[in-house]
């Protein structure tokens, strides 16, 4: 029984085999990538994918400060006021191109991207819409670093909005009847979250009854996301596919700001059940879990004392970093 006196859920085999997953990187740019390591796991047991992503990218990409609406979008088919399909010519104000862009052009196929800034309810509309539009009966919510199960007060966090938002529309889709999993792809990758404070937020959710299972890269799906890597901005990811080749210890990223720790947990994919996740490591996605939208997501945040992205895109646009 787990920490609410329920059965154990399936194990990752039984969820991801003979299934029609939409795998969606929720904390913005390179996450994308991490969603297609879910897809190969799904496949490798006999099921299938389709990968998404969000509308926000990272300052050398999209100058703007937060993610883009769906409105701002060219070249994109809108299925729903938060969610559309990205091709490879999909672009954002003044051009840019997304990372599911690019990962379209890579797949040849439709890639999700969704608008996280209306907040969880309509997060989980749109993700509902798009997983009955493409025929997928589980919804895989990854994260590439750590961030989604984080307490909000480690050292090295920066960028805990987008995915506590996203991880918070998690229940919501399931009282619209998606079922919905987390995944965390690439442990400490990001520069963030440690190795260590990531694998111990991974013990947290399972302790409390909500770890699924563990997946790790095989060599030719190590070789699929390196051509992912070659053509999606990313230094996360790429990391990830470096520790799945061996590299371990230190590396400077982001310019030499941050210094990531190559470890072999960072080639892994840990799978959780997102309630058990946010009734115990994912402190930042329970703060959020009522908010009517981003900028409500973001002040909660603030009054904890948490500094987000939003807060550091902002105070670059106003050239005040």
């Amino acid at each position: 029984m787990n920490h609410r006196g329920e059965a154990p859920a399936a194990g990752i085999e039984q969820i991801l085999g003979s299934r029609r997953a939409l795998a969606i990187g929720i904390g913005g740019g390179g996450d994308v990538v991490g969603a297609l390591a879910v897809a190969e796991c799904a496949r490798a047991l006999g099921g299938d994918a389709v990968i998404g992503g969000v509308t926000w990218e990272r300052r050398p990409i999209d100058p703007l400060p937060g993610a883009r609406t769906i409105a701002e979008l060219s070249d994109a088919e809108v299925i729903h006021p938060a969610v559309a399909l990205a091709g490879p010519d999909t672009t954002g104000p003044g051009g840019f191109r997304f990372a599911e862009s690019h990962m379209a052009g890579l797949l040849g196929a439709w890639v999700v991207l969704v608008d996280p800034t209306p907040g969880p309810a309509a997060i989980a509309d749109g993700i509902a819409a798009a997983a009955r539009r493409l025929e997928c009966d589980l919804v895989v919510l990854v994260d590439v670093g750590g961030d989604v199960l984080a307490h909000g007060h480690e050292p090295g966090l920066s960028s805990p909005l987008c995915d506590a938002v996203m991880l918070a529309a998690a229940p919501l889709l399931a009282e619209r009847g998606i079922e919905t999993i987390g995944a965390l792809f690439g442990a400490g990758c990001d520069a963030e979250l440690t190795p260590a404070e990531v694998l111990e937020r991974v013990a947290e959710v399972s302790a409390a009854g909500g770890l699924l299972g563990v997946w790790g890269l095989t060599q030719p799906s190590v070789a699929r996301l390196a051509r992912a890597v070659e053509v999606v901005p990313t230094e996360a990811s790429a990391q990830a596919v470096e520790c799945a080749r061996g590299a371990f210890g230190p590396l400077p990223i982001r310019n030499g700001r941050r210094t990531v720790e190559r470890t072999p947990a960072g080639a892994l994919t840990f799978f959780f059940d997102p309630a058990a996740a946010i009734d115990s490591a994912a402190r930042c996605a329970k703060a959020v879990l009522g908010a009517q939208d981003m900028e409500a997501a973001q002040e909660i945040l603030a009054a904890q004392g948490i500094r987000t992205e939003l807060d550091y895109e902002r105070d670059a646009a106003a050239g005040l970093i």
